[in-house]
């Protein structure tokens, strides 16, 4: 059992994953979401900080759920996000298409050199075994 404090109101829960909150504070944080995420829906094109005054929420947890590709910034907005590769804008997540792609396919080019390289341990395992003069039993 992982009991842990609530990083929120400080009250013990039982931690399974994601965040270190308790069951009461993700419901209410889920509510603000819905609140905010409304209020973006009625007032097109606000800022940050205006949404973060009229829903009372920190702005830094509005730019996390943007970040977490929960919430998405309008064309026409005024603000707008970085790739944290190459800082281009972006409207929501980490990273812009260019640098999500190209990290997509260098992983599976690692990916393909690592199974590559297994094999032919495998393999040259598999060679020396044949080629090994000791006594079979059976």
């Amino acid at each position: 059992m992982n009991v842990r404090n609530c990083r929120k109101c400080g009250r013990m829960f039982n931690y399974i994953s994601g965040q270190p909150i308790c069951q009461n504070c993700k419901e209410l944080m889920e509510a603000k979401f819905q609140e905010v995420k409304e209020y973006i829906r009625e007032h097109k094109g606000v800022g940050i900080n205006e949404v973060a005054e009229a829903c009372d929420v920190e702005p830094h947890q509005i730019t996390q759920w943007l970040r977490d590709d929960r919430l998405e910034v309008t064309e026409d907005s005024a603000m707008m996000l970085t790739c944290e590769s190459c800082g281009a804008p972006i409207r929501s997540g980490k990273y812009c298409d260019k640098c999500r792609n190209n990290m997509t396919s260098t992983f599976g080019q690692m990916t393909k050199d690592y199974n590559a390289q297994k094999a032919a341990a495998a393999a040259a395992a598999n060679k020396n075994d044949k080629d090994n003069p000791r006594m079979r039993f059976l």
